[in-house]
């Protein structure tokens, strides 16, 4: 089958928080009519990002267009989940003219590249692009700069890990695999910041790479499909770290889910989002949370510092509103620590 008659995907990677779903939504909600499908593939065990999509009131975007593989990066489960929820996809009587996929903010992005040369999915699909979002601020404040502290509690949970950063091992391979970079949340920088945040993405790339600075995932929908890459071709260009998913399995970083009680405010759960994310080797923070009084559902999301809050939807009919929050860190971090700053009143 020639690349003319394979279904395009594109590959969405970034670390935690870079804005991942942000860019997702702004495509879908700029689809021109065209019908696109989403697969959205989260660390922890709480499909959030995939209600976040559904959620928002895209026309044309239905339940059966997101499929969320929670609990594990696909880059290291692609027999077992990537493959088989793509085929679900393809299978369907009338199949998506494009499928995005957004991938955890810790997977590899080449393991999940070289998938689609499986002979049970290579005839029928191509990667026309990886993009890499990259959180600008982040970057400048030197999250991935060595954390003395956080490794060091890392290292004492597990005497095994030998990594000098695990954390910018992912951000370069997520860099190195992409046919173009997403500088996000330019809306936050200095110009200084800006200047060398750019630099150090060029020090990470062996080829050129195109970067387009935006704030909120807003990019031009014609600029981010349609790049044509066949990715999949072109495996040699993209090194890595992990050349594939059985060299990557995670040990390096921990979830947990956390149980929310109903707030009073969503300044109150803000408060406490901020105090747990100062625990050593948090690194993202989100979730939802009930208001007392309100009758829509308060999304809350943190990346150090950085915490954001908006309603998303309206509470379902016969809905639980239990609050859950995710928190991912760097293997061993403070557990207790961020539950009990989570529950405090």
């Amino acid at each position: 089958m020639s690349d003319l008659k394979k279904i395009p995907c594109t590959i969405v990677t970034g670390f935690l928080g870079a804005g991942k779903t942000t860019l997702v939504r702004h495509l879908l909600e700029n689809a021109g009519g065209r019908r696109i499908a989403v697969l959205v593939n989260e660390f922890g065990d709480l499909g959030f990002d995939g209600s976040f999509i559904e959620g928002c009131g895209i026309e044309g975007c239905t339940q059966d267009d997101i499929v969320e593989l929670p609990n594990g990066c696909i880059c290291c489960t692609v027999a077992d989940d990537f493959v088989p929820a793509l085929n679900t996809l393809l299978n369907r009587p009338n199949p998506p003219e494009h499928i995005l996929i957004e991938t955890s903010g810790l997977a590899l992005p080449k393991p999940l590249v070289r998938a689609f040369n499986w002979p049970d999915i290579r005839s029928r699909v191509t990667v026309d692009g990886v993009i890499a979002v990259v959180d600008g601020p982040a970057v400048a404040s030197g999250a991935f700069a060595d954390d003395p502290d956080a490794l060091a509690a890392q290292r004492a949970a597990d005497s095994s890990v030998d990594h000098e950063n695990p954390l910018e091992e992912v951000f370069e391979d997520q860099l190195l695999c992409a046919d173009l970079i997403i500088l996000n949340k330019t809306d936050q920088m200095a110009a200084d910041d800006k200047s060398k945040v750019l630099a150090e993405i060029e020090e990470h790339l062996p080829r050129a790479v195109k970067v387009i600075e935006t704030a909120h995932g807003k990019v031009d929908p014609t600029v981010l499909l349609g790049m044509g890459a066949a990715a999949e071709a072109d495996l040699d260009s993209r090194p890595s770290h992990h050349e594939t998913g059985e060299d990557h399995d995670h040990d390096d970083f921990d979830s947990v889910a956390i149980p929310v009680d109903p707030v009073a405010t969503p300044e109150a759960l803000v408060a406490r989002v901020e105090r747990a994310a100062e625990a050593a080797g948090v690194l993202r923070i989100k979730g939802f949370a009930p208001v007392d009084g309100k009758p829509m559902r308060l999304v809350v999301q943190g990346v150090g510092q950085r915490v954001a809050h908006h309603f998303d939807r309206p509470w379902k009919a016969g809905e639980a509103r239990d609050g859950r929050l995710v928190v991912i860190g760097l293997k061993g971090f403070d557990v207790k620590a961020v539950e009990a700053a989570l529950r405090a009143g």
